[in-house]
């Protein structure tokens, strides 16, 4: 799927290769694959891998981040999500063996200060988590929260927990995410049933999201997070389907969007 590093091949040939290549891994489009519209919402997707430069063969330690919303065309007030799912490329890896795990338990009502305190030792990835709070005769009003995503089981299944807090008003919110297996080009899948007693969370805004975390076990270094880049061996560089967020929202409609991206076999 990718270029092969110092080839001969001129750049506007390289460049019909890429479009032919994208098109070959699934027909996500670059533009078209990063927003989605239902009617009046907007539904958005960015991320990429970091390092692109990764094994043609087996997997290496990477960090995944994530950026996304939904909003409304019209400035309309958003609608109340009752599901979120993020898809992860089939060529990622997510290892926990050997990782501490946090519980719900742990972090419920808790400051970052002291939800680091608990869980330091299985924190996964961090980020930021802009909502809008609907309140009865009130004009809505948007706020900013830090996220921390730590490493979790849930019914003896791997999960990782959000945990998100805002200063202003004070609110601490804890959303644990499922694996699944993924469909299509994802292997794996993070779903998260989000209940009405969250209040005003479920009025997602804008998300921003990295998962890295480099740990041992049995005396080896181990990243939470590991990908490749499998692409023939006559190509250096090339597209994959990389990640998809999808949202279903309280009257039962869904609306998604996925991104592809590239990488650099090594």
């Amino acid at each position: 799927m990718r270029e092969r590093p110092g080839s001969r091949v001129g750049t506007a040939p390289r460049a019909l290769l890429a479009v032919l290549l994208l098109a070959l891994v699934g027909g996500v489009g670059l533009a078209r694959g990063e927003q989605a519209q239902r009617g009046d919402l907007i539904v958005s997707l960015d991320g990429h891998l970091s390092p692109l430069k990764l094994p043609r063969e087996h997997a290496a330690p990477v960090a995944v981040e994530l950026e996304g919303g939904l909003r409304t065309s019209d400035g309309a007030v958003l609608p109340r999500v009752s599901r979120v799912e993020l898809g992860l490329p089939a060529q990622a890896t997510i290892f926990t063996r050997g990782l501490p795990v946090c519980s719900l338990r742990r972090l419920d009502n808790t400051t970052t200060a002291k939800a680091l305190d608990a869980c330091r030792e299985a924190l996964v990835g961090r980020g930021r988590l802009q909502a809008d709070v609907v309140l009865p005769n009130q004009q809505p009003f948007r706020i900013s929260t830090r996220l921390l995503a730590f490493n979790a089981r849930i019914d003896g299944h791997r999960a990782l927990i959000l945990h998100a807090i805002a200063n202003h008003p004070p609110t601490a919110v804890v959303v644990p995410f499922r694996f699944r297996h993924g469909a299509g080009r994802f292997g794996v899948a993070l779903v998260a049933n989000l209940p009405r007693a969250l209040g005003p969370y479920p009025h997602f805004s804008h998300f921003e999201l990295t998962l890295s975390r480099h740990f041992s076990y049995r005396g080896r270094p181990r990243s939470y997070v590991s990908a490749s880049c499998p692409i023939p061996k006559r190509f250096t560089a090339g597209f994959f389907s990389f990640a998809r967020a999808g949202f279903t929202l309280a009257d039962g409609g869904q609306i998604g969007t996925a991104i592809a991206r590239g990488c650099r076999a090594r």
